[in-house]
């Protein structure tokens, strides 16, 4: 008997005693819903970051002192007699070097015109301002990435590596810097995400 009761009131402790906290899981997030303001991924942490800001950095001047230069003509690449300003083509120079390369014809005969000169232009300029201010990554990794291919095309043949140049690698680094976030650090890459136009349109970023 006493058994028997010892066991009910084991039983009756195990009905008595709470049950298990519930586990919240949190619901899939939307394709569509927007992170809360500061709180955007970072794909890159620690010293790291600063490596790829100051590469970021870096390029956005070698694009914008590119286009300083062909506008003005300080005399680095480009004299003043050819500036932009003063009648020159920021093109021309570069584009009639290739009549000879392998595509040479097709960007022989862009050399000079007026629309690519300004596509070419605008292009330096905006690629340089967007990687030194941190913002529209995505833009300036892609446009940038199209033009330094097509440079290296007009290269073609290349003289010293069978297919790498300088070209190709700046490339890369710029696709690594709108994957890495790289405009968060050391530039306005946040607040830039964070405005209503790129909420809006997030291809902005």
């Amino acid at each position: 008997m006493a058994i028997t009761e010892g066991r009910n009131q084991r039983n009756h402790h195990l009905y008595d005693a709470a049950p298990p906290a519930a586990v919240t899981v949190p619901a899939p997030r939307a394709h569509t819903e927007t992170l809360p303001a500061g709180t955007e991924p970072q794909t890159t942490q620690g010293p790291a970051r600063f490596a790829w800001a100051a590469a970021r950095i870096a390029l956005g001047w070698v694009f914008l002192w590119a286009f300083l230069d062909k506008m003005f003509g300080f005399g680095f690449a480009t004299p003043a007699a050819k500036a932009w300003i003063n009648g020159g083509s920021p093109t021309t120079g570069f584009l009639k070097g290739t009549a000879d390369n392998t595509l040479g014809g097709l960007f022989n005969a862009l050399a000079g015109q007026p629309w690519v000169d300004w596509l070419f232009m605008t292009g330096l300029a905006g690629i340089g301002t967007a990687l030194i201010l941190g913002i529209g990554m995505r833009i300036a990794a892609t446009t940038g990435t199209l033009l330094l291919l097509m440079m290296w095309a007009a290269a073609l043949p290349l003289t010293t590596n069978p297919f790498m140049d300088d070209h190709i690698v700046y490339a890369i680094v710029l696709i690594g810097l709108a994957l890495a976030n790289a405009g968060n650090t050391l530039g306005l890459g946040t607040i830039w995400t964070n405005t209503t136009l790129v909420r809006r349109l997030p291809i902005l970023k």
